[in-house]
C-alpha cells in the first residue's frame, strides 16, 4: 500500500469536520469553544511543562530575549488563553446572517447569506497562544483550522491542540475541525502548500521570511498579514500638543509591533516648533531618530536617514523623521513607502483630514488618533487572525467575519430564462 501523508489525511479529516461545523449552530459552537477552554485548564500541568523545557531549549540555542518571551508560557498566561477561548463564545456569530440585495422585474428574489470558507490552514511562529486563538476564530465562524506552529514551540502547540480537539469531541462536534502539523520539517510546511482541493484558505503569521516563502510555495489562496510600515503626518494646523502625545504613543509604547509607526512626516511650517520638542520626549524614552536632510537643519545631533530607511519596519527605538512642504508630498510620500496595515493625519483642518482619509491606501487610516489602535480587539471584533495589508476578501484586522465570504440566494415561483436574455 502507498504511503499515506499525515498531513493530507489530517487535511481530509479537517474537510469532513468542516461540512458537520459549517452547520452547526451557534450554540453548539459557543458549548464547544468553552469546552475547549475546560479541557486547556485541565492540561495545564503538561503545558507548561513541555513548554518550560521548550523555553529552556531556545535559551541554550541563542534566541533573543524578545523570541523567548514570545515563546514562554506560565499559569497566568495559559489561563488568559483559555478566557479568550471562552470570550470568542461571547461573540456575534456571522454565519446565516442574511442580507436584502434585490428584487429583479422578473419576480426572483435575491439574498446574500454569509458562510464559512470552509478548511482554513494557519502557518505561524513561537506564540502558543496562536494556536488556541486560531481555533477559536474558525470553530465560532464555522471553520475548521488545520495549524502548523513554529519548531521552537512544536511540541507545545501539539499539547494545545488535543486539548482543543478533545474540548470539540466533548461537546459533539468533530474533533478534525482543529488538526495540527506536528512534523517538524519544513518539507511539511510545503506538503501542506500543496493540498489544493482540501484547504481554502492559508494564513501566513510571522515575519516577511515566512510571508514570502508561503506567497511563493502555496497553489491554495493566501490571506497574509504583511509588514507594518507605518507613518505619522503632523499637518500644519495640528494641535501641537496633541501630536506630541500621538506620535510619542505610535512609536514608543510598544515599538515591537506591527501597528507602530516606523516614520514621522512633518509639515515644514510647524517643524521647527514642534521637532525639538517632539526630540525632546523620543530621547528620554531612548528613540534614536534619522532624519532628512531638512529635519537634520533642525535637529543636527540626530543621524541621516539613508534611502533603505524609509523602506524599513524596525520593530525597535528607531524612528526615521521627514520633513515635508505639503500634504501632496506626505501622501506621495505614503503612497511610495507605506505596507497598507495603518496611516495616520494629526490636523485640525477637516479639509485636509478629509482628504488624507479618502486618498491615503491603507487597511485603517486614521485622524487624530494613535495607529497603535489597529487591531481587532481596539476595533471590537474581538480575537483577530492577523491584520491583512491585501485587497481581495479582507483587508484590515481579520476577525470573526473575515474569516467567511458570502452566497447568493435566490428564490423564485417558476421562473426560467428566456434563450434570447
Amino acid at each position: 500500500m502507498p504511503e499515506i501523508d499525515p498531513t493530507a489525511a489530517l487535511a481530509r479529516r479537517a474537510k469532513e469536520a468542516s461540512r458537520a461545523l459549517a452547520l452547526a449552530p451557534t450554540s453548539a459552537k459557543n458549548a464547544a469553544l468553552r469546552a475547549m477552554a475546560r479541557e486547556l485548564r485541565k492540561s495545564k500541568q503538561a503545558v507548561l511543562g513541555v513548554n518550560a523545557s521548550e523555553v529552556k531549549a531556545a535559551r541554550a540555542a541563542g534566541a533573543a530575549p524578545a523570541f523567548v518571551d514570545r515563546l514562554a508560557l506560565d499559569a497566568g498566561r495559559l489561563e488568559k488563553i483559555a478566557r479568550g477561548l471562552e470570550k470568542v463564545a461571547e461573540l456575534p456569530d456571522p454565519v446565516g446572517e442574511v442580507r436584502d440585495f434585490a428584487q429583479r422585474p422578473n419576480g426572483l428574489t435575491i439574498r446574500r447569506m454569509r458562510v464559512p470558507l470552509g478548511v482554513i490552514a494557519i502557518i505561524y511562529e513561537s506564540r502558543p497562544g496562536v494556536t488556541a486563538d486560531a481555533a477559536a476564530l474558525c470553530v465560532k465562524s464555522g471553520n475548521a483550522a488545520l495549524l502548523r506552529g513554529g519548531r521552537e514551540a512544536i511540541r507545545t502547540n501539539a499539547l494545545i491542540a488535543k486539548a482543543l480537539a478533545r474540548g470539540l469531541k466533548a461537546s459533539g462536534l468533530p474533533a478534525g475541525a482543529v488538526g495540527f502539523v506536528a512534523d517538524p520539517d519544513r518539507a511539511a510546511v510545503k506538503r501542506l502548500l500543496a493540498l489544493e482541493g482540501l484547504i481554502d484558505l492559508v494564513i501566513p503569521r510571522g515575519g516577511p521570511e515566512l510571508t514570502v516563502m508561503v506567497r511563493r510555495e502555496s497553489a491554495i489562496p493566501v490571506l497574509s498579514h504583511d509588514k507594518g510600515l507605518c507613518h505619522v503626518y503632523v499637518d500644519a494646523s495640528a494641535d501641537l500638543a496633541m501630536a506630541v502625545e500621538i506620535c510619542f504613543n505610535a512609536k514608543a509604547e510598544r515599538p515591537g509591533v506591527c501597528n507602530a509607526m516606523e516614520t514621522l512626516l512633518v509639515h515644514e511650517k510647524i517643524a521647527r516648533e514642534f521637532l525639538p520638542r517632539m526630540a525632546a520626549r523620543y530621547e528620554r524614552a531612548g528613540v534614536e531618530l534619522r532624519g532628512c536632510p531638512r529635519t537634520r537643519k533642525i535637529l543636527r545631533a540626530i543621524k541621516p536617514a539613508a534611502p533603505a530607511d524609509w523602506d524599513t519596519e524596525y520593530l525597535d527605538l528607531i524612528l526615521s523623521i521627514r520633513t515635508v512642504r505639503s500634504l501632496d508630498e506626505a501622501v506621495d510620500h505614503i503612497a511610495r513607502h507605506g505596507s497598507g496595515l495603518a496611516e495616520a493625519i494629526v490636523a485640525r483642518d477637516r479639509k485636509a483630514a478629509r482628504r488624507f482619509l479618502r486618498e491615503v491606501d491603507a487597511g485603517a487610516v486614521y485622524h487624530n488618533a494613535s495607529t497603535r489602535f489597529t487591531d481587532g480587539g481596539e476595533f471590537g471584533l474581538g480575537a483577530e487572525m492577523g491584520i491583512s495589508t491585501q485587497k481581495l476578501h479582507a483587508r484590515g484586522p481579520v476577525a470573526l467575519e473575515g474569516l467567511t465570504c458570502e452566497k447568493f440566494i435566490v428564490e423564485g415561483s417558476g421562473q426560467v430564462r428566456d434563450s434570447t436574455a
